[in-house]
């Protein structure tokens, strides 16, 4: 076994996603924005007012924060609508409209989290 092994720390080209699926990530922030009584579904929301979400998921999964393109590009992946705006127009330049399938799935996998508590 080698040193790296044996304290099990990461390296430094490590990724600190991998043994967190960022899908758990999103889903949880989204699904924890909707029990703080925010309107998620069918509306878009400039990035900036989700992160505060993300960020506290990133924290429960002990990760760093993820950055806007990763947060973007995923959150797309799961099947919302994202609309690039240009940088002038806003610090973190992407518009979110999550559809109600994905808001009703990140508010079961955030219930189910709770349970799990």
């Amino acid at each position: 076994m080698t040193e790296k092994q044996e304290n099990n720390q990461p390296g430094l080209f490590d990724s600190p996603l991998k043994n967190v699926e960022v899908e758990k990530v999103l889903l949880l922030a989204l699904g924890e924005f909707q029990a703080r009584g925010k309107i998620l579904a069918g509306r878009e929301l400039p990035l900036d007012r989700l992160r505060g979400a993300f960020k506290r998921s990133a924290e429960k999964f002990e990760i760093d924060p993820l950055s806007d393109d990763i947060l973007a590009e995923n959150l797309e992946k799961l099947g919302a609508k994202i609309v690039k705006v240009p940088n002038f127009v806003a610090k973190h330049p992407f518009r979110v409209t999550v559809q109600a399938e994905l808001a009703e799935k990140a508010d079961a996998f955030y219930r189910q989290s709770l349970d799990n508590d």
